[in-house]
């Protein structure tokens, strides 16, 4: 085996120049497939994070909450939902996987900015949280992609009046300069007379008088906005919120109508004096993988504790995610396509050419006993070869290229995301992707020798020997 390894290599090197080229092929196939897949594994790793810091892996709702609890949070709100989270605390199985478990409150309504020199308004999507379990979350990066912040502290757990919004929504508002924003238009000036057609905001105006008192922000002080929403009752409710900065979303149509504020302030928006109850729990684990796992098992207590729970994983919340996935896992499909494509027509090539200049002396060995299949397994071995040293070159450039990449801190702004992290061509921490390009592109290798040595191996003795 070894000799035929030898012979196999020196025929490679009878015509370095043709096999230099196809064994480039080869290589440029690898570096495509392994710098792509890095680039697509470095996407699916800012996406899955940037989600899993906001809105967990699962989230736990009241069933039916999924299809039809958005046009209204608080007809599906979880009661006695610190018994639940207790339960799912103290649980033997989970506790271990799950890093955070926090309550949220979705809410929709109407926010209005109604200073002397402002008259406006705009529905909003809101959601109460715990700031400081915000910010456990924010700091989940197992895939090192830069996203990890430091803690936000301009929400707290100790003053329920303060909130962010949208930077979309603050433009709208017109909060570009009390909260002294960058690139943010102000708001064009309208005379009193221009804004007597919007009664809503009058209606806004005087609730919030009776809910403060002073409905105008005082010098000083952080900007206020007044939050109009119907309670579980029926009942509408209006409660003054304090904002104290900006939290750009990705999408145009969340940042226009985010708001974030603490569980309790979105509680009393909600539930006014009733019973205080929750839109989700929402659970981080400390890997993706247990989630399988975590969720048979909330499905199993749930049953045991007989609660009107359902669990949706983020896939599910954001479908953006998985359309992400599948848009690059096709692209990076069609790129390994088009190399394999390549790399089969160049060895083809190159080994025809080599059956056709080395007739004369497949003729010779043939006469001198040799077999069939020594001859096709010479030419396999030969493609095999071309293919493994033009697939490891590529492997190594590739590895080289993102590294360099990686270390020259160049940041973008991937989908999904507000800010810029840093790009990373994540190819040496994905041994599966090295190693099944190498695979694949070696397979093809091999199988485009095999056309050209079953040729060679079917020449007759005779025709071979005489071939001029």
């Amino acid at each position: 085996m070894m000799m035929l390894f030898k012979i196999a290599f020196r025929n490679i090197l009878r015509n370095r120049r043709r096999s230099f080229m196809t064994g480039s092929a080869v290589a440029a196939g690898a570096m495509a497939m392994l710098l792509f897949g890095g680039f697509t594994n470095n996407i699916f790793a800012g996406l899955e994070t940037n989600n899993v810091q906001r809105i967990g892996h699962l989230t736990v709702f009241r069933s039916g909450y999924f299809l039809f609890g958005a046009g209204n949070p608080a007809a599906y709100g979880i009661d006695k939902y610190t018994e639940v989270m207790n339960v799912i605390e103290h649980d033997p199985v989970l506790a271990p996987m799950i890093k955070v478990i926090t309550p949220t409150q979705s809410l929709v309504g109407i926010a209005g900015n109604f200073t002397s020199d402002v008259d406006a308004s705009k529905t909003f999507l809101g959601v109460g949280l715990v700031p400081s379990n915000r910010n456990r979350m924010r700091q989940w990066d197992p895939y090192h992609t830069g996203a990890g912040s430091l803690p936000d502290t301009r929400l707290s757990d100790g003053d329920q009046s303060r909130g962010l919004i949208g930077f979309g929504l603050a433009r709208i508002l017109g909060l570009c300069g009390p909260l002294k924003l960058a690139n943010c238009p102000l708001i064009p000036h309208t005379s009193a007379s221009e804004g007597k057609g919007v009664p809503v905001n009058k209606d806004i105006a005087g609730l919030a008088k009776l809910d403060t008192a002073n409905g105008a922000n005082q010098p000083g002080r952080l900007p206020q906005i007044e939050l109009l929403g119907a309670t579980a009752g029926g009942a509408p409710n209006v409660v003054t919120l304090s904002v104290s900065g900006v939290d750009p979303q990705g999408a145009k149509e969340l940042d226009d109508n985010y708001i974030a504020m603490p569980l309790g302030l979105a509680q009393q928006l909600v539930y006014g004096r009733g019973e205080h109850k929750v839109t989700g729990l929402v659970l981080q684990l400390n890997q993706t993988r247990d989630m399988p796992a975590v969720r048979t098992r909330l499905g199993t207590l749930f049953r045991e504790h007989h609660y009107d729970l359902e669990v949706r994983d983020f896939g599910e919340l954001t479908p953006f995610y998985g359309q992400v996935v599948a848009l690059f896992s096709a692209i990076f499909l069609f790129i390994a396509l088009v190399m394999g494509i390549i790399v089969l027509f160049a060895v083809v090539n190159t080994m025809t050419m080599n059956v056709m200049e080395r007739t004369n002396e497949i003729g010779t060995i043939r006469a001198m006993g040799v077999l069939r299949r020594g001859i096709r397994s010479q030419f396999i071995l030969e493609g095999w070869i071309i293919g493994a040293v033009g697939a490891t070159t590529g492997a190594v450039i590739a590895i080289l290229v993102g590294n360099l990449v990686n270390g020259a801190h160049v940041t973008w702004t991937p989908p999904g995301n507000s800010t810029a992290v840093p790009l990373r061509l994540a190819v040496l921490g994905q041994p599966a992707l090295v190693i099944g390009a190498w695979i694949g592109l070696v397979l093809v290798a091999t199988i485009a020798a095999l056309l050209p040595a079953s040729r060679a191996a079917r020449l007759s003795v005779v025709d071979a020997l005489r071939h001029v």
